[in-house]
């Protein structure tokens, strides 16, 4: 989005780190794994007016709604389970990409 290029600095930055870190990492038996939500229904958004939060679910391709917080718990959980998942970064954003 136009305005958040240190947001995406940032971002890109965690995404540019997981695979060497999980380089690094590996002797010792550490997986790393980045996941990279979309808009999720949290407290923060919970704060904005019902206007707002129907209006950016509405922009998530599918499905069209803000994510669950068990969403994200059971992405967290299928990776923690699956030991071959390592220096991979997961979008897990109903294929949402913000407008300029």
């Amino acid at each position: 989005q136009v305005g958040q290029a240190a947001y995406s600095a940032s971002k890109g930055g965690i995404v540019g780190m997981t695979l060497p870190i999980a380089r690094d990492l590996a002797p010792l038996g550490v997986r790393v794994v980045t996941i990279a939500p979309g808009l999720f229904s949290t407290p923060l958004l919970a704060g904005l007016p019902e206007k707002v939060r129907n209006f950016l679910g509405q922009q998530v391709p599918f499905p069209s709604r803000l994510g669950d917080p068990a969403e994200y718990a059971h992405l967290v959980q299928a990776l923690a389970e699956n030991p071959m998942i390592n220096g991979e970064v997961v979008r897990l954003d109903g294929a949402l990409r913000m407008q300029p």
